[in-house]
């Protein structure tokens, strides 16, 4: 009965013990100033095969390697240009979550303000178009002396 009991949990155990045991990425640097620079590159380059996310976030095997190459520039001296450079020249301008304006990006710099100019201006075309309209909410003399004798013969039945 115990080890019947017994042998779920030991498996239950190992299953979810695996993750505590996953092999946690510690890099030491030689001052304060490389480890906040290695921190602010991994906030700022993308994991490219994550959904939105930097490579700082990403548990994906690229965000690791990127993490390392990051590690191992900063370690041999390179500025933080070169080693944007390095993975722009590699892996494209997505890699940055902020890319340059320059031709190949500027849809994606003024696609926000074009939708909401034509937004805007579809607005205005439909608020104007409606104000435009004439209503005919005047009743006829025909029909207002209808009304008013409906509203007569009401009266008469109250009394």
């Amino acid at each position: 009965m115990m080890r019947r009991l017994l042998t779920p949990l030991v498996l239950l155990a190992l299953l979810l013990g695996g993750p505590a045991h996953a092999a946690i990425e510690a890099y030491e640097f030689d001052n304060v100033r490389d480890e906040q620079r290695f921190h602010e590159l991994a906030d700022e380059l993308r994991c490219l095969v994550c959904q939105n996310q930097s490579i700082a976030e990403s548990n994906a095997d690229l965000a690791k390697d990127l993490r390392r190459e990051v590690y191992e520039m900063i370690q041999e001296g390179k500025s933080n240009e070169e080693i944007v450079e390095f993975l722009v020249a590699r892996y494209g301008d997505f890699v940055r979550y902020r890319p340059p304006v320059q031709p190949t990006t500027y849809l994606l710099w003024a696609g926000p303000m074009i939708l909401l100019a034509i937004g805007l201006l579809v607005l205005v075309v439909v608020v104007r178009r409606r104000a435009g309209e004439k209503t005919d909410d005047a009743l006829s003399e025909e029909e207002r002396k209808r009304l008013e004798g409906a509203l007569s013969e009401i009266e008469e039945g109250k009394e």
